[in-house]
């Protein structure tokens, strides 16, 4: 069990960390030759030019001017500055969205924070029940959980204060959701219907087109569309299997890049044409004029490619039982999106083409049935990953106890009750040890969504988000709770009666927060501020640069701006949400890591969406629902987990007023989804038709 001294070494090391990092980085970005680095999407759109470029050598590479040095925090302001309707036009709608969840968990955990520290915290620390457990049941306990509902007597009348604060808490979450939920629902149908014109928002995507011995496909879906819907269609496009032509475009995209670079070289040295050799590698056979070589090379490929793509429109093989259907106006594609197209609800199946960026070419020709045997394999192989993973979250709580290690290790004890190893092996080690084992789970889980056959990019993210925090719940959260506090109390457990058991693992919950503390200080602090550090695209870029940029293309492509990465991040921030609901009239002192933690990824990632981060595609801010079902689901473990405690302090009286939370909070939900929840699944009507007015589309 983490004592104040334990925290407070974790505390320290996660501060200077996370100071290191800081300024490492208020360095790094003020040099010119890291430029590209920390500000890549300002590059992307053409709004910014290398300093790098001109003037002295040093000055190109070292930043002189020693007033920028002193001025090294101005990022944290300057990224607060731009206003919510900028950023959108910069950024799009959904990064705009997303550090909306952050000012959302602001605005919830607050006033939350200040109302469980000046009621709750005062209830909690005086008493002294846990003092007597641990005499009778040799309960293992630290200062700090003097300060949660774990030392409450039972049957006392104090638990009253916490069930009027958890309605509170419950009711304020409540009504911030549905605060956001109406904001983000109004900002999406505004951002639809004020959006220039794309081809995307006049497509829709039809797959499962049934096969017809007498027609090919795209004759097939040209018909049924001229007869279905004759007033609204404008023209199709089958989906190809185009694999060894996409290889063709791929080299002769290579091969220009080669000929840029030689005719720079040229431009740079005119006395001498550039040579190469056209052995392998350009390291043996003949020497031949690189320009020359190069232009014959495009043109056959060029000559390659046309001829390749007639031959995959001829071929049958060649055609998938898909096809994107493009109508005159928004509403026919909106009318066409959102009905069912023929009797059989398998075939024809429509729904809103993604945007270019957006399709996941690989899945578009997956047939239904095998969709869901695809999806049947991913849930049982995602049941056994889940479970599985307890054997590491067991490892991770056993170093979370050193007095639960030492009862049953005893030999152990010379060595790990030194003193700061002991503070450095409780209030470090096992956050940093659990956030090692999360690393390449959620690449796991996103090959996972890709097998299981999704479209788009942005629902591969949903699904892996999904999945993500399922497991985070199951894993990090219950099974941190349940096998830490079942290694904890394993000798009271074997030496107990049965009827006890139940007692003491509701005194022991409460305690596991000190391991959430630590966790969010690695994970949170820390974390966060290795984030906007970007030391592995930092060390990237250079290594690209200096070995393999020939030209401005190259330099370009080197630069590695990422995106806001949605599958790793919510989850992870509901995470935050799900610790500071359960633990707000539990253990209320982990509420200020958690504020600390929006507050600081807030500024976080504004900086890193407005200079770095290059969104991959743009969703309206379609995540939504998921984000509040989230927060919902983590509201009802809130009160769940709280019920279940209260029974354990056998207040018998006061815990029947809390069934009726759960039943009120997902009636809420229901009733959010029922109002908002079809702005971010379906396009209106009324939307399209006024976009169709104002735009003559």
């Amino acid at each position: 069990m983490a004592t104040i001294a334990d925290i407070a070494v974790s505390g320290a090391i996660n501060l200077l960390t996370a100071f290191i990092f800081l300024l490492a980085f208020a360095i790094l970005r003020l040099q010119p030759f890291n430029d590209r680095v920390y500000f890549p999407k300002w590059y992307l759109k053409g709004l910014r030019s290398s300093p790098s470029r001109s003037g002295a050598f040093v000055r190109r590479v070292v930043n002189l001017d020693f007033r920028s040095y002193i001025r090294f925090l101005n990022w944290m302001p300057e990224a607060l500055n731009m206003p919510e309707p900028e950023l959108i036009d910069h950024a799009g709608l959904d990064s705009a969205v997303y550090l909306r969840i952050y000012l959302m968990g602001l605005k919830i955990f607050v006033p939350i924070t200040f109302l469980a520290w000046a009621i709750l915290v005062p209830v909690n620390y005086t008493n002294n029940a846990l003092e007597a457990v641990k005499m009778v049941a040799n309960v293992t306990a630290s200062d700090i959980d003097k300060l949660s509902i774990s030392n409450i007597p039972l049957k006392s009348q104090r638990f009253w204060t916490h069930i009027v604060m958890a309605y509170a808490f419950t009711f304020w979450t409540c009504y911030v959701l549905l605060r956001e939920y109406e904001k983000v629902a109004s900002m999406r149908l505004q951002f639809l219907s004020s959006e220039r014109r794309r081809p995307d928002q006049f497509t829709v995507l039809v797959r499962n087109v049934p096969p017809d011995p007498d027609e090919s496909v795209s004759e097939l879906v040209e018909h049924f569309f001229l007869v279905n819907h004759p007033d609204h269609y404008l023209t199709q496009q089958v989906v190809c299997n185009a694999n060894k032509l996409a290889s063709l475009v791929k080299y002769k995209k290579k091969m220009k890049n080669w000929l840029d670079y030689y005719h720079l070289k040229f431009s740079r040295n005119q006395s001498q044409k550039p040579q190469m050799k056209t052995g392998f590698l350009g390291l043996w056979g003949g020497k031949v004029d690189a320009i020359d070589h190069h232009i014959s090379v495009i043109e056959k490929l060029s000559k390659e490619i046309e001829e390749e793509r007639k031959r995959v429109l001829k071929d049958p093989k060649s055609i998938m039982p898909a096809a994107f259907v493009s109508f005159k106006t928004r509403w026919g594609a909106a009318v066409c999106a959102q009905t069912q197209q023929s009797r059989n609800p398998t075939l024809w199946l429509t729904e809103w083409a993604p945007e270019p960026r957006d399709v996941y070419w690989q899945n578009l020709a997956i047939p239904y049935v095998a969709l869901t045997v695809r999806r049947l394999i991913i849930g049982v192989a995602f049941f056994f990953l889940t479970f599985f993973f307890m054997i590491p979250i067991a490892s991770v709580q056993a170093l979370a106890s050193i007095e639960g290690i030492e009862k049953r290790a005893p030999f152990l004890k010379s060595v790990i009750e030194i003193k700061f190893i002991k503070s450095v092996i409780q209030g470090f080690l096992p956050g940093i040890a659990l956030k090692l084992f999360l690393i390449f789970l959620p690449t796991i889980l996103m090959i996972m969504s890709k097998f299981e056959g999704f479209i788009s990019l942005s629902s591969l993210e949903r699904r892996s988000a999904t999945r993500y925090y399922i497991f985070l719940i199951i894993n990090v959260f219950l099974g941190s709770i349940l096998t830490g506090a079942a290694f904890e109390q394993l000798n009271s457990f074997i030496k107990q009666s049965a009827n006890e058991i139940p007692k003491t693992i509701g005194v022991a919950v409460p305690m596991k927060a000190t391991f959430f503390i630590t966790y969010i200080m690695v994970d949170g602090w820390a974390g966060i501020a290795g984030e906007v550090l970007m030391l592995k695209p930092l060390v990237l870029y250079h290594l690209k640069n200096f070995f393999l940029v020939k030209t401005e293309k190259d330099r370009e492509e080197a630069m590695n701006p990422g995106s806001l990465g949605f599958h790793t991040g919510e989850p992870r921030i509901q995470l935050y949400f799900l610790l500071g609901l359960v633990y707000s009239t539990v253990t209320p002192v982990l509420l200020p890591f958690i504020i600390i933690f929006f507050a600081f990824a807030f500024v976080v990632f504004r900086h890193q969406i407005i200079n770095v981060y290059n969104q991959q595609y743009e969703s309206g801010a379609a995540f939504w629902p998921d984000v509040h079902g989230r927060v919902i689901t983590a509201l009802v473990i809130s009160q769940l987990a709280l019920m279940g405690l209260m029974s354990t302090k056998e207040a018998a009286q006061s815990t029947p007023f809390l069934i009726a939370l759960p039943v009120l909070t997902i009636w809420f939900h229901r009733f959010c989804n029922g109002r908002h929840k079809s702005a971010f699944v379906k396009y209106p009507l009324q939307v399209m038709f006024f976009c169709m007015t104002n735009s003559g589309s």
